[in-house]
């Protein structure tokens, strides 16, 4: 039996956003941008991206990251995948892989150092600095083509502002950003991914999705 193909999930996914309402895809029109296998390390533009027809083996990592709009709402949410003896696990705890479990674990951690460090007066560099290095205190690299860790959500790419060294401006300029730190071990033919949107809430970080589940 074929195996589903890189590509195949790019159009599977832009196929279930737009049935739940989405009316566009605010990333140079690239709704999924998906890797797999050793492909995860590659950090590029959505410009000119171009699915691979490279097919999803039994026990395989995947990243995926989406970029949905409605009107002039954005989205911006990924995730690494792990797919073991041909099922996905859901519970990081039963990942067998201990590499796979311990990149995803790592973006976990990265996740709630930020919660923990982030105030509204603080700059974009100054978060830059203090998560890419906690990045390289769990032993890790920021693989990112711009060595950025995130960027604030707005209504035109153009005017995002980016979680990267010496940017000035503040958290409390932006209503809400993304944290999505790209990472993986020196020599590792394998990367992880992990993004959410946060925003501050009494002065407090909180994840948005959680923070609307509430």
């Amino acid at each position: 039996m074929p195996r589903i193909t890189v590509k195949q999930i790019v159009e599977l996914a832009e196929t279930y956003m737009t049935a739940a309402g989405v009316t566009g895809f605010w990333y140079y029109g690239v709704g999924a941008f998906v890797f797999a296998g050793e492909d995860t390390v590659r950090s590029t533009s959505g410009r000119g991206y171009i699915p691979s027809n490279r097919e999803i083996q039994e026990n395989y990592i995947i990243t995926i990251d989406l970029s949905p709009q409605h009107g002039n709402i954005w989205g911006d949410y990924a995730r690494t995948i792990i797919i073991e003896n041909g099922q996905v696990k859901k519970n990081v705890m039963l990942i067998e892989n201990r590499e796979f479990k311990d990149g995803i674990l790592s973006e976990e951690k990265l996740h709630e150092q930020l919660v923990k460090i982030a105030k509204l007066d603080m700059t974009f560099g100054e978060v830059y600095n203090l998560m890419n290095d906690y990045i390289a205190d769990l032993g890790y690299l920021n693989l990112d083509f711009r060595g950025n860790l995130g960027h604030s959500i707005e209504k035109c790419m153009d005017n995002r502002i980016y979680i990267e060294r010496g940017n000035n401006a503040k958290l409390s300029e932006t209503a809400y950003f993304t944290f999505e730190p790209h990472i993986s071990k020196a020599g590792s033919g394998y990367g992880f991914k992990m993004e959410n949107i946060y925003c501050f809430e009494n002065s407090q970080l909180v994840d948005v999705l959680k923070a609307k589940n509430m």
